[in-house]
């Protein structure tokens, strides 16, 4: 079954972004309980370090490793992968979970907002990839898997002022996300690629988009039976287990049932 299938990946490295919580916690989490090597991270470790020391008493065959690193910054991505590569020779999974939406409409929105949205969700994935990529190749792992973790904002766009430019950060990823498929079958490899793209997650992503309206980011969650990020971790266990012949996706689309759009 599942279990069998996810056997290939143990002891193998997983670098997730955005561990420290909502579902990059989960699937590094779910990842470490698969007995991965997990690097998780993030601009702030602690919660990082604590869910590290949970998975270690809960005896998981896998171990996390926090790392501090400002996905925004691209030299400290670069330390990050050469740090991976001295410590654990390198990356065979990569999960690009960092997001970030701000509120700032295309009509009145700041710039910087728009800019952080960019530098995180487009620019931090596609550096991710390529040095994930470039550490695969120089290994010869040809069974690599690199996962996305896109939004149903990448496929439609929503009347909802507030996550304009983050649909259209969205929509670069599940661009990216086939244009890198398309070069990994010209470079003759097997490494996969896969973009996973949830409708609502009850997270704390909301919160951050609405950070001086909790009452609109609680009643986002509120008002359906959201997915949870467990059910996003069980999305990149599946993506993970099918065998290395079985291209999964290129996009997995998971809404809430009772979501309307």
């Amino acid at each position: 079954g599942r279990a069998g299938a996810m056997e290939r990946w143990t002891g193998r490295v997983a670098l997730v972004t955005g561990a420290s919580v909502g579902i990059g916690a989960a699937v590094a989490r779910a990842l470490v309980q698969h007995g991965m090597k997990v690097v998780g991270c993030a601009r702030s470790v602690d919660k990082i370090e604590k869910l590290a020391a949970e998975c270690q008493s809960a005896g998981y065959p896998g171990t996390l490793i926090p790392y501090k690193c400002d996905l925004s910054n691209e030299e400290e991505i670069l330390s990050m992968f050469s740090a991976i590569k001295t410590l654990h020779q390198g990356v065979d999974v990569c999960i690009n979970n960092a997001g970030l939406a701000r509120p700032e409409p295309l009509l009145s929105g700041k710039t910087e907002g728009w800019r952080t949205m960019i530098d995180v969700n487009v620019m931090a994935v596609s550096i991710c990839t390529r040095e994930a990529y470039q550490s695969m190749k120089e290994r010869n792992i040809d069974d690599g898997h690199i996962i996305n973790i896109n939004s149903m904002n990448g496929h439609s766009v929503v009347p909802q002022s507030v996550v304009h430019f983050y649909s259209a950060t969205k929509y670069a990823v599940t661009a990216l996300t086939e244009g890198l498929r398309q070069e990994l079958r010209e470079a003759k490899t097997h490494i996969r690629a896969t973009c996973i793209s949830p409708g609502l997650v009850e997270t704390g992503f909301a919160f951050k988009l609405h950070d001086n309206d909790p009452e609109r980011a609680a009643a986002t969650y509120e008002s359906i039976r959201c997915l949870k990020a467990e059910d996003m971790a069980n999305a990149v266990i599946y993506v993970l287990s099918a065998p290395p012949h079985v291209q999964v996706g290129c996009d997995i689309q998971m809404r809430p049932t009772e979501q309307i759009s």
